[in-house]
């Protein structure tokens, strides 16, 4: 597991400033496409912001992290805008203009 772990904040670390994944973005990149959740839980635990930006993964639809990590959904949201992330009226992220690709 402590080997999935490293490849999903790998995965993270990869995403640039401004740009957001889903958590199935980051399952697949990570070699387990069907994990996730264990995603979540990962990132859930990350221990420190530096570790890994993972205030940039948002659900597929756009939507933020109800119990983001370090701080809550307004703190996921003030730091996407702080990289000129916008949001639609209902909170979520525009995914066809801010979503990374993975090369």
């Amino acid at each position: 597991m402590a080997q999935f772990n490293e490849k999903v904040f790998a995965a993270v670390r990869e995403i640039p400033a401004g740009k957001v994944v889903s958590y199935s973005q980051i399952a697949i990149r990570a070699g387990s496409p069907r994990a996730c959740r264990a995603v979540g839980n990962i990132l859930h635990s990350n221990p420190s912001q530096q570790n890994a930006p993972c205030h940039r993964v948002v659900h597929n639809d756009g939507r933020l992290a109800e119990a983001y990590v370090f701080g809550g959904k307004g703190k996921q949201e003030a730091l996407l805008k702080s990289e000129g992330v916008e949001f639609f009226s209902n909170g979520s992220v525009d995914m066809d203009k801010y979503r990374f690709i993975y090369s």
